[in-house]
């Protein structure tokens, strides 16, 4: 398990993180979201052991963060962070060593997760030759290598189409199933509901919004509600008591609402209208919440 307890980074006078705690049990998934400069990449340099802390504690398992630590640490950043100008079987071998692992077992480990993601035919090309999202595969084979039990991924998809996405979704919840702690960070909201349990939302270095996913979207009462009928007056929706703002795409209707008590005013007004073929009252989603929190969070 690993445990931020009280966290304070200060570059200076600046404050970067300020009193963050929260901790990640084994095989579990946790987002840590905030948008650019809110001090997420300070707290995943602490964690690693890169940045030192001005107050708090981090430990895994029991234990703070040093080289004998950091080995069982696997960290995918946000920036390319690969050397291009090796192969990828060069490049694999130093991650490997570096982690503490002996050639022979980092050679085995590459060759299956070469032939996972279908790139077998790389591993004695130059990293500068692949593309961004076969370089991006490369990458986190480097941060799994060791078999972490901590792992943070830094927008992982980054540079990734559809297909390789999924790849790396069940990599990643194989990987949570055998009980690695996973710390899970990106822009994209919906990646971040598929996966993560819990999560902590930054603005300045500081957490406003912390706590289980499900929760969150529960104690948030904003509603929004799909419709598809025919013959619905848009004007007339609006002026419904509850109704906050009503969008029209292609083939549906998404009516929000201030809650679910607001549901049944909407119904009395679709059940009127011709061919109703779909009414689904669905939680916010966590973009909406995150916009919210973070909006009004934001100036301050």
């Amino acid at each position: 398990m690993l445990k931020v307890e009280n966290v304070t980074k200060y570059y200076g006078n600046f404050l970067a993180v300020d009193h963050l705690t929260f901790e990640v049990k084994d095989g579990e998934i946790f987002g840590l979201l905030g948008v650019n400069g809110a001090g997420k990449t300070t707290t995943f340099r602490m964690i690693n052991g890169l940045l030192d802390k001005t107050e708090g504690s981090i430990t895994l398992d029991g234990l703070p963060i040093d080289y004998s630590v950091t080995d069982k640490i696997g960290f995918l950043t946000e920036e390319r962070s690969l050397l291009t100008k090796l192969t990828v079987k060069e490049q694999a071998i130093y991650y490997g060593i570096l982690k503490g692992m002996e050639e022979k077992k980092i050679l085995e480990k590459l060759e299956y997760w070469l032939d996972r993601f279908h790139i077998t035919d790389y591993k004695d090309r130059k990293i500068k030759e692949l593309s961004k999202g076969n370089q991006q595969k490369v990458q986190f084979i480097t941060a799994i290598i060791n078999e972490p039990k901590l792992l943070i991924l830094d927008e992982p998809f980054s540079g990734l189409d559809p297909i390789n996405v999924q790849q790396f979704m069940d990599v990643i919840r194989e990987l949570k199933n055998k009980g690695t702690s996973i710390i899970f960070s990106s822009h994209r909201m919906e990646h971040v509901e598929m996966f993560c349990e819990k999560l902590v939302v930054l603005v300045h270095g500081k957490s406003v919004l912390a706590g289980e996913l499900k929760q969150i979207k529960k104690e948030y009462r904003k509603k929004n509600i799909h419709i598809e009928a025919n013959h619905i007056d848009v004007e007339a929706l609006k002026k419904v008591e509850g109704v906050l703002e009503v969008l029209v795409n292609e083939t549906e209707m998404v009516v929000k609402i201030k809650s679910d008590e607001n549901v049944k005013n909407v119904f009395e007004f679709i059940k009127k209208c011709q061919d109703v073929t779909k009414f689904v009252v669905e939680d916010a989603t966590l973009n909406e919440i995150f916009l919210e929190k973070v909006g009004v969070n934001y100036e301050n």
